[in-house]
């Protein structure tokens, strides 16, 4: 543990108990635990009602009998493993993975504190990261394994957990939400974390998840970038990213080097564990890793996001919603950098619920704007890239050495934060050990403290000395940073109510100013967004009809009314095709991020549009140059949409 603070603040939340500085389970929980991990033959836990039995004694074991589980808890771990489950599953579930997660148990009650190597002790930093509080964890796979065993046999306190705006943690609420009503998609999210248990007891991974809270300060300072106001937004001259729209395909399949959105509710995770079957529960399904930081991770703020490097993917599935359904089994062979994470970038930001006509209001746009910048942006990387649009050279370290003398190998470079994730060569992938037949795809990393070193021109420097100085493997790490774009969709959208088109606007100006080098955008099919790739200039409409400008300086307001009295509204889709203008033709992201690199490239920008009659914008256009017709466009259409709806 990097400090006793940080034992302190994790340590409520834990079943364990702490002597000499280390934590231990209680001596009737571990004698309840080693009784598990002897096998059913021992234990007698063969069915889902003794496997019921045996959880509320290890909860009265480790003190918490006086905290109630689900009204319906007992059932519906009952019906899954007594009746859902075929027999053969069954035998091999209480056979085999029930003793192998109380032995994970066991062996990992001290890895809460610390764990690593020999010549470079790596602590896993566990800790509570609340409201404002910028930081990263850093957990072995293991140890989540550990955890997630927890949640299964509903070991975690949760008493004082509202109290510091944690999610649900215990899995007492996802069994229960079987009873009285089998939900096809409640049963095969649980099929999956059932696959996942079966996974990691046959098969121990030994790389690492990084879970990092991203703040932007609400107060300026000249340490980061702080949470922006409309200024600006108005005042920036970035030159927008490339964006591809995909009409087709699942963002966790991209196969560039993206950010993959998450897109969250302000409670990490959303209803994963309760009865929530949309993107962000589905994405915790099929990678479980990504549950346990709804252990220390309290709610979102407007200025917060959170990143997750690392999570691996164990499942197969098809559908949404009420017709999920696991698939199978997925071997992720996505590689990993020199820490043992996969370079799997997903970061959770929550969108305005139900945000009707505010979202087309400027509180509303800077709220979403910013959120999505506070997400995409990579603190360190931004602040020499600003530098490098503004002076057109490398920011020179404080000992005067010149960023292009510097010769990095950033495999060999651990970020300070999530975001940083590395660029490994293609082929490393994650380390494993294996057990029994089942065969692992990945071989072992060493991560020895005398091999984790950075080359510079000027001589190598330990893992241990970037640890201490983060700053400085930020910035040799710039290049491979460099690489990463983003891969979203219709965030806010859906159950959250928020408009496509408009959230597809923000999110590529969030992008382009974090100075991500492109934007796969996922359609998932919307109807609402077939035609996206179209460019309209509707500036001209604005100029010769009545309330032109009316409109948009009521943008802040209820613009319903300016556009009721042109008496356009119910022929606005008719009317768009005099204002068109091209197409956005997106270009593959690699080139994308050559072009990144360099910045004063003049051929070939970030937007182009596609039409005989319209010259290619190049890249001095900016962001607002770009973004205001289609905002303007944006709001009339929402204007009309929840007006005649309000009407109806």
């Amino acid at each position: 543990m990097e400090s006793r603070e940080d034992l302190n603040s994790i340590f409520p939340f834990l079943p364990l108990i702490l002597r000499s500085s280390s934590l231990f389970w209680p001596p009737k929980a571990l004698a309840a635990l080693k009784a598990l991990s002897s096998g059913p033959n021992y234990s007698g836990v063969d069915s889902g009602a003794i496997f019921f039995d045996a959880i509320i004694d290890l909860r009265d074991c480790v003190s918490l009998s006086g905290e109630s589980l689900a009204p319906s808890a007992h059932r519906g771990y009952v019906l899954f493993f007594d009746q859902l489950m075929s027999p053969d599953e069954s035998r091999k579930w209480f056979g085999e993975v029930v003793p192998a997660l109380a032995s994970l148990l066991l062996r990992n009650a001290d890895s809460v504190i610390c764990e690593g190597k020999d010549g470079l002790r790596i602590k896993t930093g566990l800790r509570l990261l609340g409201s404002q509080e910028a930081g990263t964890v850093l957990l072995s796979q293991e140890l989540i394994s550990a955890l997630l065993a927890c949640s299964l046999f509903c070991l975690f306190p949760v008493g004082n957990r509202n109290d510091k705006d944690l999610p649900t943690i215990n899995f007492d609420w996802l069994f229960a939400s079987l009873y009285p009503i089998v939900k096809q998609s409640q049963e095969n999210k649980i099929k999956c974390l059932v696959h996942y248990f079966e996974r990691v007891c046959l098969c121990t991974s030994t790389g690492f998840v990084s879970f990092e809270r991203k703040v932007l300060p609400l107060e300026q300072n000249s340490v980061c970038t702080c949470y922006p106001d409309t200024d600006f937004w108005s005042k920036s001259t970035v030159p927008l990213c490339s964006f591809e729209i995909l009409h087709s395909g699942f963002i966790e399949d991209q196969q560039y080097e993206a950010l993959e959105v998450d897109f969250a509710n302000k409670y990490i995770g959303g209803g994963a564990l309760r009865t929530g079957c949309v993107q962000e529960e589905i994405r915790f399904m099929i990678s479980p890793e990504l549950i346990v930081s709804m252990l220390f991770l309290s709610s979102m703020d407007d200025n917060e996001a959170i990143e997750i490097v690392g999570a691996q993917r164990f499942s197969n599935y098809t559908g949404y919603a009420s017709s999920f359904l696991f698939m199978g089994d997925y071997q992720d062979m996505g590689p990993a950098d020199s820490m043992g994470r996969r370079k799997t970038r997903i970061v959770a930001i929550d969108a305005l619920c139900r945000p009707g006509m505010r979202q087309y209001r400027v509180k509303g746009l800077l709220r979403e704007t910013s959120k999505a910048f506070c997400g995409f942006l990579d603190q360190s990387k931004y602040q020499i890239n600003s530098k490098v649009f503004q002076e057109g050279a490398f920011c020179r370290e404080k000992d005067g050495q010149n960023m292009n003398d510097v010769d990095v190998d950033t495999r060999n470079v651990l970020p300070h934060v999530g975001s940083s994730a590395l660029t490994t060569r293609k082929g490393d992938h994650l380390p494993q050990i294996c057990h029994g037949s089942t065969q692992c795809s990945d071989q072992k990393i060493d991560l020895d403290g005398s091999s984790v070193l950075v080359e510079t021109s000027n001589g190598r420097s330990s893992l241990a000395e970037l640890i201490a100085n983060p700053s400085c493997a930020h910035s040799k790490g710039l290049e491979s940073q460099n690489s990463i774009g983003i891969a979203t969709g219709n965030w806010g959208c859906g159950a959250f109510g928020g408009d496509p088109e408009l959230k597809s606007m923000i999110q590529w100006l969030a992008a382009s100013q974090a100075q991500r080098p492109f934007v796969l955008y996922y359609t998932f099919k919307a109807t609402t967004l077939q035609r996206l790739e179209e460019v309209f200039d509707i500036t001209k409409y604005l100029e010769e009809h009545p309330g032109g400008e009316e409109v948009l300086l009521e943008a802040s307001g209820d613009a319903t009314k300016a556009f009721d009295e042109v008496g356009h509204s119910s022929t606005a889709t008719s009317i768009m095709t005099d204002y068109f203008i091209g197409v956005v033709e997106g270009s593959d992201p690699l080139d994308a991020v050559q072009l990144k690199k360099e910045p004063e490239v003049e051929e070939g920008g970030f937007v182009e549009v596609k039409t005989p009659e319209v010259k290619k914008p190049s890249t001095s256009m900016n962001l607002m140059d770009f973004l205001i017709p289609l905002l303007i466009l944006g709001m009339a259409f929402g204007a009309w949409y929840f007006y005649n709806k309000e009407r109806a």
